[in-house]
């Protein structure tokens, strides 16, 4: 399992012009199973998303088509750790 951290690097104009296609590149991932929660920053410097894709290089491959990725208005930094308690409600989460 996987946190991105997406940090803004170009002004929240520009940010802005590019999220109706960084939610539709979002959904795509929603629909295929690879994302799990996402959301912005707060402050409004960047995103979160959750994700759990089989390897790093896989979800590495798969941000390079992120809207923001392709414009370089955004740096992404990922964290990859293995969940071993959840809430009852979340169970799925927990690999085995």
């Amino acid at each position: 399992m996987f946190i991105v951290l997406l940090t803004y690097v170009r002004p929240l104009a520009e940010i802005d012009a590019l999220i109706p296609a960084h939610r539709e590149f979002l959904q795509r991932h929603y629909d295929a199973g690879h994302f799990l929660l996402s959301g912005r920053r707060e402050p409004r410097t960047g995103g979160v998303i959750l994700a759990s894709l089989p390897s790093r290089s896989q979800l590495e491959q798969l941000l390079h088509e992120d809207p923001f990725a392709q414009a370089k208005a955004a740096e992404y930094q990922i964290l990859e750790f293995t969940p071993t308690m959840t809430a009852p409600e979340l169970t799925d989460l927990l690999q085995s």
